[in-house]
């Protein structure tokens, strides 16, 4: 599979301790801004319930499900003790001079 670099909008139009939903190919990945600013992508799929994680609550670098509270890491996708489970995390990269902010993806196909 080949991996892509696509431009997915600006630092700006992601509050701090928000989010922003992007659908690559048939996923939908959540980027959030923690309050430092750093900027982190993780599917946007609790692997409970499949609960909508772009509608949870940032503390820390930590995304809490809207569903049951399940706590997940935006930087590993670790579903934190004493639940189990993880979701995908996607790598980011900003241009600090244009505040742009790209995401690194597969794009299904073989390379």
């Amino acid at each position: 599979m080949e991996t892509v670099k696509m431009l997915v909008g600006s630092v700006a139009e992601i509050d701090p301790k928000g989010s922003r939903l992007v659908r690559v190919n048939d996923m939908e990945i959540a980027l959030f801004r923690l309050s430092d600013g750093e900027i982190l992508a993780v599917e946007n799929k609790c692997p409970h319930k499949g609960g909508v994680l772009s509608e949870g609550m940032v503390c820390g670098r930590m995304v809490h499900c809207p569903l049951h509270d399940w706590r997940i890491d935006l930087r590993s996708g670790a579903v934190q003790e004493p639940d189990t489970g993880c979701v995908a995390t996607f790598p980011v990269e900003v241009d600090p001079e244009q505040g742009l902010v790209f995401l690194r993806v597969s794009t299904g196909v073989p390379s």
